[in-house]
């Protein structure tokens, strides 16, 4: 059995895991995925009790009971690479045994959730309503550094190549699928759902000009039109489909979830984004529990 080097999985002095510093016992088999670490306490707040808090750079967790539900709720940071630390990770706590080094023999599957904020790319998706992603569009390239066409949607990507004029100097844009079971579990009348893409920056990378051109004026207008069997990119973000590509090489459950605080389609922005943000948080804190 293969022995992942020191160098490959590093470990804190006490045993955590380098990045996230946590330790197998602090992990609760359902997490969600926040981006701002000011945000983590904001959903724990909920909590009937916490057992672990902990914090790291930009990585925050705390883990507790939620109507009798174990969750473990960190913080990502901000983009794809981020998340290919902390999924990497996570998944390193409970299928990898990290005293020999070596893969376990019986793999463990968590649930993750990522509660996030992002903007509208359609007219009929308003400010303050919630967004699960169906699929995510990868345009970062970052699950590209692994073994991953297996899991990509060929049939999506060829129309979306076709239909954006997708420059071959850009990477591969890649769909994935959400977890059908988590989908399930989060949908009802209140949830609009469609693709989330994520972008490898915030500026240029979602079609934003400062003072440098960027390399396809008409990207969004392309995206946004897009429409696969009636299905659209509903909105854009920097983390969803690094976390459904890595969710599903690594054998977990994934959906995201969106409140959307702007729409770039028509301009305008919440009223208030904090009682949108809180009002998904409730929301898929008690769908996680029904």
């Amino acid at each position: 059995m293969r022995r992942i080097a020191e160098s490959e999985l590093i470990l804190n002095p006490d045993g955590s895991v380098y990045h996230i510093n946590l330790k197998p016992e602090n992990l609760a088999n359902t997490i969600i995925f926040v981006g701002d670490q000011d945000r983590v306490p904001k959903v724990a707040q909920y909590f009937d009790s916490i057992e672990f808090e902990t914090q790291k750079r930009e990585f925050r967790t705390i883990t507790g009971v939620y109507k009798g539900k174990r969750m473990t709720i960190i913080s990502t940071g901000i983009g794809p690479d981020n998340i290919d630390i902390v999924v990497n990770e996570l998944d390193a706590l409970v299928n990898i045994d990290l005293a020999t080094r070596t893969v376990k023999k019986e793999l463990t599957k968590l649930n993750i959730v990522r509660i996030g904020t992002s903007g509208s790319l359609q007219a009929d998706v308003p400010v303050d309503s919630f967004v699960l992603a169906q699929y995510g569009l990868g345009l970062d390239g970052m699950l590209l550094a692994y073994d991953c066409e297996h899991v990509f949607n060929p049939e999506m990507e060829k129309a979306f190549i076709a239909h954006t004029g997708w420059s071959e100097k850009k990477s591969y844009p890649y769909f994935i699928k959400n977890s059908s079971e988590l989908e399930k579990r989060l949908e009802s009348d209140r949830v609009v759902k469609g693709v989330t893409a994520t972008a490898g920056g915030f500026y240029g990378p979602q079609g934003r000009i400062l003072r440098l051109a960027i390399q396809d004026n008409d990207l969004n207008s392309k995206i946004d039109s897009f429409d696969f069997n009636g299905t659209h990119i509903t909105n854009l973000e920097m983390e969803t489909s690094a976390i459904y590509g890595l969710s599903k090489l690594l054998g977990h459950n994934a959906c995201s979830m969106n409140a959307i605080i702007a729409n770039r389609a028509n301009g305008t922005f919440s009223s208030d984004y904090k009682q949108a943000v809180e009002n998904l948080i409730q929301y898929t804190l008690d769908k996680l529990v029904e």
